[in-house]
Formats: C-alpha cells, structure tokens, sequence
C-alpha cells in the first residue's frame, strides 16, 4: 500500500491490495481475541484484579478482550508519575521531542491496517472509515510536529525599549495533563490530544474511552515504544465516574483534553481548577445542519447529506443529522437522499460491501428507538427506516436502519438534540434567513453546510452560521470530513471550548502558557 493513494473520509479510496492487506489484519486479531490487557502505570503493568469484558458491537458474543479497570487510587498514582516526570521532559529540547513523536508516526504508519481493522472489530466503522482514521492519526502527529518546527519551538524575539535589553516571548508546557478520549474516533481524538500535549513539553495520563480501550492500548503501545522517557506517558483505562474523576480532581493534575458528552463536559468545565484557572481543550460534540438552497446541485446536496447523515451510523459530533431545504426543491431532494439511503448496506463493519455497521451500544439503540417513537408521535412521516432491522445476521449486534424523516417545519425539539445515530430530520424553509435562523437556534455549533451556487448566499451564509466548521458545496460529506492541515476543527457555543481549533495551525498554543522574558547587559 506505499505507493498508493491515501484512504481519507472525503475519498474512501481504495484497492485490492488495501482489501487483502485489511482482511489479513483481520484474521490476525482474530487470533488474539480475549487476551488480557493490563494499565501501565508508573512505568509497570498494574496488577489489578478488577477486570472488563469488551465485547464486539456488531456481534455481542465475540469477545475481544478483558481490560483491567483502573481504581481511583491507581488513577492518582498515575497523575503523580507523570507530574514528577514533567520536569526532565519539559527540559528536553523540543527538536528531540519532535523527533520522538516523528519516530511513533512512522511506527503508527506502519501499523495502521492493523489499527484499522481494530477499529472495525471494537467500534464498528466499516474498513474504509477505519482506514481514513487510521492514516489521519498519522497526519495528525506529522502536522503537529512540523507546527512546532515552523515556529522554532514557540520562540520570538521581542522590541527592546533599551540598547542594553534583550526581550523575548517564550512558550512554556504547564505540566501533566489528562486525556480523555472518546469511542466515536478513539485514534486520530487520543492521538491528536496526546501528541499536542507531549510536543508542547507536558506528560500526559491517558484514559480512553470505556468502549474502545484495545485501541487505547495499541496506541499507548506505538507512542511508549517510539522511545519516550519513562512515565512521560501513563495508560489508566477505567470508567468516568471512578478514575476519570480521580484524574481531573487531582491536584496535581495541570490541564484537561476532552472529547464526549455535553453534560460531562460542561461537568468538568465548572469543576476544574477550583483554586485558579487552569486550560481545558473540551470538544462536546454537535447537532450539525446542512442547508439546501433552489440554486443547488440537488445530487452534490443528496450524497453530501447522504454521507455526513448516514456515515459511521450517525456516530461523529459532526454528523449531519438535520436538513433545512428550500421549499420549491424539497421533492426532487427528497427523492434522490432516500434513493441513496436505500441502497446503503447494513451489515458487518469487516465486510467489504457494508457501509453501515452497528451502533456503538445496547444504550444507543435504545436512544434511536426513542427518537424514532417520538417524530411518529409528533406526526412527521418516516420515508425511509424506522423500524428494527429484520435480517437474522444482525441480531447479536446494535443494529438499526438508516433513516429519513421528513418533518412539517423545523420547530421539533428533535432538531435541538444530539443524537449518534443515523437518523435525520428534513424540514422546508422559505429562503436562507429562515434556515440560518433555524440552524443557529440550536444550542450546538460544530459543523455546518450550505448548497448554493449563489455566491452572495454564500457569502451571507459563512457570515451568519454559528459554526466553527463550515463546507460549501461539499458533495464528500456536507458536514464532515475534517483534515489535519486542511480544516481546522473546534466547535462554537455547546460544541466545544474557544480558542484555536484541533487540526488547525494554533492548536499547540492550547497546551502552551505564554512567558515574557527580558534581560538586561550586567
């Protein structure tokens, strides 16, 4: 697969090598199903006895593996190495920390396939999905490196006020940093959040998401072996509520990188740094629009919604899960977004022909069944979906259909409600005032996507649209498909915290404190 092209969300590319090379992967694993897998904590694997099950979601009965699960003892164990660790890290040079986290991308590039077909196995993305994580998580420890390269290390000479001073603006780490990660993108999320703390000089405790810690570990396992200093970097899996919570409460804890819910997220936004602020680079997820105008290309409008709506099950912050279409075209839209959607293939995430696989959960399938129950009840029409999945292959899995529902106007509370499933809500507008005004009601401001071949329209949409993430005539994915160096991702209002946004060329800066530095001749 060197010399091929990159498998990207916006592509999907593929061929027949990357489909010999996933499968082997796959068979692989499939070999070291159920292997116990251990925290690494102050530098040793932990000798815990409390231990998880992690069960496939498209088939309940393969088991994966058992993870030891982090008490929250451990977890203040783990902050504590890190912190005394921090020091001889943060005096490290940058260009040798640079070097380190170049060496674990081309150790994560060469195992990629691997991680790919992991994914599948742990979370459910189809193997092209997979893919497209897998190679963005080694974009995105590359473009971080080379920020930091391009600014010599956050270092600039300052004006003198004096012939006999030298000032300067230098910016230093904080100290050691807890990581949260999310299920929905359990590589390129923990590797982006992981390698930005690590460049900008702090230690970094990591805890991955509770639905994806075989990926936490594979991870831990490429940037530990890459040749990083002894605690610099602590693997703790275990729930939130336990040793998440240790983590961020403990004192010594210096800043929090997390990706989740809203209601987790504002938790820790309130509660952490009680005695003095402290950062926080929090992404909290979306309830993310398109808006479909008369002047569209209605079959760029259709596989672009199609494919934000529906890809990953619905499962990304920036899914597109509401449509706002003019009026005068709603019909001919309509007709070419449920013949899209029709022809997806639900099945296993590992088959090469599925484009749809499980939801992450039991819980989650229960959240679609309750959505779905309620636009029935408030008198929308299902054009597509809806019901349990009837295929007798799928029933050990989470499963449910994709699905379109075509609402009367967008007044619903169901447009202001994130939910990771696919399912999405279309309703009329008069014009763009009207869709804008709808769009920007809800609390969420991650991603957004206008159809026009207006460019004034244009122009007023990227004007008026809270969003932190915009796409304009994207067929790929009207509301996704973010790449590091190309699109700056980080959410407005309930979707995230503000400052410089993840894949951008400011995100070193959230881990960075500013220092002024002026020296006067002696």
């Amino acid at each position: 697969m060197a010399n091929e092209p990159k498998i990207t969300y916006t592509t999907l590319l593929s061929s027949e090598s990357f489909h010999a090379d996933y499968e082997q992967a796959c068979r692989a694993l499939e070999g070291r199903f159920g292997a116990l897998h251990r925290n690494v904590i102050a530098s040793a694997p932990s000798e815990s006895s409390r231990v998880a099950e992690v069960h496939a979601p498209h088939d309940t009965r393969l088991l994966l593996g058992r993870v030891q699960r982090a008490s929250a003892k451990e977890a203040s164990l783990a902050l504590s190495a890190a912190h005394a660790a921090f020091p001889a890290w943060r005096d490290t040079p940058w260009r040798a920390r640079a070097a380190l986290l170049r060496q674990a991308a081309e150790r994560l590039r060469a195992r990629r396939t691997e991680l790919a077909a992991l994914m599948s196995f742990e979370v459910g993305k189809n193997r092209f999905e997979a893919m497209g994580e897998a190679e963005e998580s080694v974009d995105l420890i590359e473009y971080y490196c080379s920020l930091l390269e391009r600014h010599d290390g956050y270092r600039e000479p300052m004006n003198r006020l004096g012939a006999d001073e030298e000032n300067e603006s230098v910016y230093r780490p904080y100290g050691a940093w807890t990581v949260i990660a999310p299920f929905n993108f359990p590589a390129a999320l923990s590797v982006g959040m992981i390698s930005a703390a690590l460049l900008a000089g702090n230690t970094v405790v990591y805890k991955p998401a509770e639905q994806a810690p075989l990926t936490g570990h594979l991870l831990f396992e490429v940037l530990a072996g890459a040749g990083l200093p002894p605690d610099v970097l602590q693997l703790v899996c275990g729930d939130g509520e336990e040793a998440g919570q240790a983590l961020v409460s403990h004192p010594l804890c210096a800043g929090v990188a997390f990706t989740g819910s809203y209601a987790v997220g504002m938790q820790l936004y309130r509660s952490f740094g009680s005695d003095y602020p402290k950062p926080m680079v929090i992404e909290m997820g979306g309830k993310n629009p398109a808006i479909v105008l008369a002047s569209a290309d209605l079959d760029a409008a259709a596989e672009g919604v199609m494919r934000s709506s529906m890809g990953y099950g619905g499962q990304k912050c920036s899914a597109c899960s509401r449509a706002y279409v003019a009026r005068e075209v709603l019909e001919p839209f309509l007709d070419r977004l449920v013949a899209r959607v029709r022809g997806l293939t639900v099945g296993p995430p590992t088959a090469r022909e599925t484009f749809l696989g499980p939801l992450i959960s039991a819980q989650a399938k229960v959240g679609f069944a309750h959505h779905v129950a309620r636009a029935r009840a408030e008198g929308h029409q299902l054009l597509v979906g809806g019901d349990a999945l009837s295929d007798e292959r799928l029933a050990h899995g989470h499963y449910v259909p994709p699905t379109v529902v075509r609402c009367r106007d967008g007044s619903s509370a169901l447009f202001h409600e994130e939910l990771f499933a696919p399912l999405l809500l279309v309703a009329p507008v008069a014009d763009l005032d009207e869709a804008l005004t709808l769009a920007n009601a809800a609390p969420y401001g991650l991603t957004a996507g206008l159809f026009s071949r207006v460019p004034a329209e244009i122009e007023y949409f990227l004007a008026n649209i809270e969003a932190g993430v915009t796409y304009v005539n994207r067929r790929s994915g009207a509301t996704t498909g973010a790449w590091p160096g190309v699109n700056p991702f980080g959410g407005w209002k309930a979707s995230g915290s503000t400052g410089p946004a993840g894949l951008g060329p400011n995100y070193l800066l959230r881990f960075l404190r500013e220092q002024s530095r002026t020296r006067h001749a002696y």
